[in-house]
């Protein structure tokens, strides 16, 4: 308890939240066969909870094809270098509909280097979902299509997002404490 300044956003809030996202996404990309692209490790939770329920809604698990992405975090700063790991060569993506899964927009700086090299490869059209989105005065002020929270400044943990690896494991976003990160 002592490594957490406080539970930021619970659970069950996130998965009903993510479940909207889904439907969102299908509402504007439902009839398309789409490419589903996960950016930074700690993303795969929500990758996985937000494939899921659209899965379930179109109800044709065939129409997705994932590629894993890694942006490296050092402490709780950002190093904005983008690194791409597994999956195929990007070339594939050509004439494809892609949607581009983040846990969280910090800056936007990583979005935009990564959408700079998915758009290389000429997909039909680009979306862009993320779990998180922080308010910060040092965000270059990129709008992104489906966004489930709004969160100010913290380093946050949980849901797979981590410090170091560590944390990943709890369910909900919290909030990391200077104990915690000295730990």
């Amino acid at each position: 308890a002592e490594d957490l300044e406080k539970v930021f956003i619970p659970h069950g809030l996130i998965l009903d939240r993510t479940e909207k996202l889904a439907r969102d996404v299908m509402g504007d990309m439902g009839g398309h066969h789409i490419v589903a692209l996960r950016v930074l490790k700690a993303g795969y939770t929500f990758f996985a909870d937000l494939l899921d329920y659209v899965k379930a809604l179109s109800r044709n698990s065939d129409r997705f094809y994932q590629t894993r992405f890694f942006k490296s975090y050092c402490n709780d700063q950002s190093t904005g270098a983008v690194k791409v790991l597994g999956g195929d060569n990007l070339s594939t993506l050509a004439g494809k509909n892609i949607l581009i899964v983040e846990d969280i927009i910090d800056f936007g700086k990583t979005m935009q280097i990564f959408l700079s090299l998915v758009q290389q490869h000429n997909p039909k059209m680009v979306e862009v979902a993320s779990l998180l989105v922080k308010r910060t005065p040092r965000s270059i002020g990129y709008r992104l299509d489906f966004d489930g929270f709004e969160i100010p400044d913290k380093f946050v943990i949980g849901y797979a997002l981590d410090y170091n690896e560590y944390f990943r494991d709890l369910n909900h976003v919290c909030v990391i404490s200077e104990t915690g990160k000295a730990k």
